[in-house]
C-alpha cells in the first residue's frame, strides 16, 4: 500500500490555547488557564501518536502563544501511550509578524521555511490562524478554530510555492478535557 501523501508537505495550523481574559496589562501578555496548558499537552501527545512532529515551529511572540508551544512540546515529549520520543528538538522561531497577523502575513511566514523541512507547526490568533486554513483548502466552507485546535493541511509542493488553494485539510484535532 502507498501513502498518498509521501513526499508531501504536511502544515500543522494551531490556534493557542484558552486564556486569561485580559484584565491589565497588554494582550500579549496574556498568561494561559490551567486549562488550557492541559489542552496544549493534549495536543503535543496527538501530534506525537500521529507522527506530526514538527521540524520548524512558527510561533507568535504573544505569551499565550509561546506558553502553548511550551505544553505542545511537553505533551510530544511525554511518555507511551499519550506521546513518545519527538526525536531531533525542532526549529524554533517566535515571530512577531504571527501576532493579529492577517492570513497572507503568516503564509508568508511559511513560505520562507527551508524547503527541507517537511512538517510545519504554526501557533498563532483567531481570526488569522482560522482564515489561513481556509484559504488554503478552497473548498471548503471556512470554520473558525477553537481554542488549541489542530487543522493539519497537506502540500504536494515546497514551501515557496505554497499559495490559496494549495493545501488540502486532512484531519482536526481539538484538545477537550
Amino acid at each position: 500500500m502507498t501513502d498518498a501523501y509521501a513526499g508531501a508537505r504536511t502544515l500543522v495550523l494551531l490556534r493557542h490555547s484558552k486564556a486569561e481574559p485580559s484584565e491589565e496589562g497588554p494582550d500579549v501578555d496574556r498568561p494561559l488557564t490551567t486549562r488550557g496548558r492541559a489542552h496544549a499537552e493534549s495536543a503535543g501527545a496527538w501530534l506525537a501518536k500521529h507522527g506530526l512532529l514538527p521540524d520548524v515551529v512558527l510561533c507568535s511572540t504573544a505569551r499565550r502563544t509561546r506558553e502553548t508551544w511550551h505544553g505542545v512540546a511537553m505533551g510530544m515529549t511525554g511518555s507511551p501511550p499519550e506521546g513518545g520520543s519527538a526525536g531531533p528538538w525542532p526549529d524554533v522561531r517566535y515571530e512577531a509578524d504571527a501576532y493579529e497577523a492577517h492570513p497572507d502575513d503568516l503564509l508568508a511566514l511559511v513560505r520562507r521555511v527551508n524547503p527541507v523541512a517537511r512538517t510545519v507547526l504554526v501557533i498563532a490568533h483567531n481570526p488569522g490562524i482560522s482564515l489561513l486554513s481556509a484559504l488554503l483548502d478552497a473548498g471548503r466552507a471556512p470554520e473558525e478554530l477553537r481554542t488549541t485546535e489542530l487543522a493539519v493541511h497537506r502540500s504536494p509542493g515546497p514551501w515557496v510555492e505554497l499559495d490559496r488553494g494549495g493545501a488540502q485539510l486532512t484531519e482536526r484535532y481539538a484538545a477537550r478535557s
